[in-house]
């Protein structure tokens, strides 16, 4: 008898693409927009100051969008978050042509583009376990798959960034990211509707049409409420998780964002920043490269500690500020040690989180991202202006250490070999 011939997994392909494009234009955007905001205002605080004036708009919408997304079309969300995002980067150089570019309208393209991106983010986030399941693929290996090619596309990004900007100036590169978005939500328009169905499709059609904004905004209330059940009380493993990762994010978040920043540019080297960050993708990249080929050979904890142990020698280099080479050694370390726990935090949070919660906990995690990242950049400028970088360099390190000490010793933590609660329990 003939074997059946297996199924190519098309669906996942065509779905790790779309990611990938929108991830792509994200990354050409997040070099493009503060050289062209910078170049438009001449102030240099400009770009915090949009962060911090965009944080709570975000964080509003990342949570109405994770109760839209337990109500409506996941897949359909994806699509229309891509194009208002293109539409948003689009509108700057048309903008600048037009009547000039200011921080006013920094504001207020930026607030479009959250609408977009914060929703997007979470719909393809939780789309990903249906679609792997459509193809029989494993999620623990595909996730170490995604978390290659997210790196591979943090490299590339910079880099494309800056041929564009010479080539065809700052505002007109952001056309590309535009364009990047927009083949983004056509690759996902060809994807199965089905993988997008959350269940609810009808009782958001079936409401009387002058109560569904005050549904919604109910529905926010609710999801806020039920991600953060669903990620802090119901689950030991997943909470010890999610507290790891804002750990991760929080202390990455202030490295990257403010120590090394004012580090090189007060060695007068301010370019070497963008050579530290592609080390530390291209480590990530290896790391995510080299989990997803040995992931079953080993077991999770196992992989768990040998990643925060490598992490934490990571931090410590680079938290010396040594010279250029051990920094930029530091930073391999420190990506390389990463990919590993980036891909199980992940697998945790879309292995345990149900099903029938899976939009509203997601949008939670992401809207807390939000606020998380900027109070820990705030917290670590505040040491860096009274005491300089190298202070603030090696309190990070002291965080992590701290951090790494409780990871390792938690006893949910210890656990992450048991078999959880199947997703399909609170479906």
């Amino acid at each position: 008898m003939a074997l059946a011939r297996r199924k190519a997994p098309t669906t996942t392909l065509r779905f790790a693409l779309s990611s990938a494009l929108s991830l792509l234009g994200n990354s050409v955007a997040a070099v493009a927009l503060p050289l062209v905001l910078l170049a438009r205002t001449g102030d240099a605080l400009a770009a915090g100051t949009l962060a911090l004036v965009c944080a709570v708009p975000q964080m509003l919408v990342g949570l109405l969008g994770g109760a839209l997304l337990d109500r409506v079309n996941r897949r359909n969300v994806s699509i229309v978050s891509d194009l208002v995002s293109a539409a948003s980067v689009a509108l700057l150089p048309i903008v600048d042509m037009v009547w000039g570019l200011s921080f006013g309208w920094f504001v207020a393209l930026g607030l479009l583009g959250a609408i977009g991106d914060i929703p997007g983010m979470t719909a393809r986030d939780t789309l990903l376990p249906a679609v792997v399941s459509r193809d029989g693929i494993d999620l623990q290996r595909f996730l170490g798959v995604s978390q290659s090619l997210e790196s591979l596309v943090t490299i590339v990004g910079p880099a494309l960034a800056a041929v564009l900007i010479g080539f065809a100036g700052d505002a007109s590169a952001l056309w590309v990211t535009a364009a990047l978005s927009c083949a983004a939500a056509l690759v996902t328009l060809t994807l199965p509707r089905a993988v997008g169905r959350t269940g609810n499709e009808g009782k958001v059609a079936a409401s009387a049409p002058g109560g569904q904004a005050r549904g919604v905004i109910a529905a926010a209330r609710a999801s806020l409420r039920d991600g953060v059940r669903v990620l802090f009380r119901d689950d030991e493993l997943l909470r010890s998780s999610m507290l790891l990762s804002f750990g991760i994010i929080m202390v990455m978040g202030s490295f990257q964002g403010l120590v090394l920043p004012v580090h090189f540019t007060e060695a007068g080297r301010p370019e070497l920043l963008g050579y530290v960050l592609s080390a530390m993708s291209a480590g990530l990249l290896a790391g995510s490269l080299g989990y997803t080929a040995l992931a079953p050979r080993l077991r999770k904890r196992a992989w768990f500690v040998v990643s925060l142990l490598g992490m934490a020698a990571g931090v410590a280099i680079m938290g010396l500020l040594p010279g250029y080479p051990v920094l930029l050694a530091g930073a391999v370390v420190l990506g390389v040690s990463a990919g590993p726990a980036s891909a199980l935090m992940g697998f945790f949070a879309f292995d345990r989180i149900p099903e029938a919660n899976r939009g509203s906990a997601l949008g939670t995690q992401n809207a807390l991202v939000l606020v998380v990242a900027p109070v820990a950049v705030f917290l670590t400028s505040a040491v860096v202006e009274a005491a300089g970088a190298s202070v603030g360099a090696l309190a990070l390190v002291g965080c992590w250490l701290a951090v790494t000490v409780w990871a390792l010793g938690a006893r949910s933590l210890r656990k992450m070999d048991e078999k959880g609660p199947s997703v399909a329990e609170g479906a």
